[in-house]
């Protein structure tokens, strides 16, 4: 075994307490952050008004608004679309959300969130 014994797992030093600190807060803010945004809808339209998704930060479908007149028998691939389409657009506003509050909780560092 090499003189001088273990010194803090060769990373320059001893552990930093006030860093194990600041990234225990971040998880707990991170936790909280994930918390609330889970809590939130997300609502988005297509066609005009004519389907309308609410979406919650859980990624899960929270309702879904169908105008009759956007029901033609005729035409069932027009309403999926535009199902599609609500639902996405919604479930996009939900990660930019999820996003923007990792962003503002790490200021700006990648952390592969």
């Amino acid at each position: 075994m090499a003189k001088g014994g273990f010194r803090g797992g060769g990373f320059g030093g001893g552990i930093n307490m006030n860093m194990i600190k600041q990234a225990q807060k971040m998880q707990a803010d991170m936790m909280k952050m994930q918390a609330e945004l889970e809590e939130k809808t997300y609502t988005a339209s297509s066609g005009g008004g004519a389907v309308t998704a609410v979406v919650n930060g859980k990624h899960q479908l929270v309702s879904l608004d169908i105008k009759p007149e956007a029901v033609d028998p005729e035409d069932a691939e027009m309403l999926c679309d535009m199902v599609k389409a609500a639902v996405n657009e919604a479930l996009r506003q939900a990660d930019e959300a999820a996003s923007a509050g990792m962003a503002k909780l790490t200021g700006g560092l990648n952390l592969g969130f």
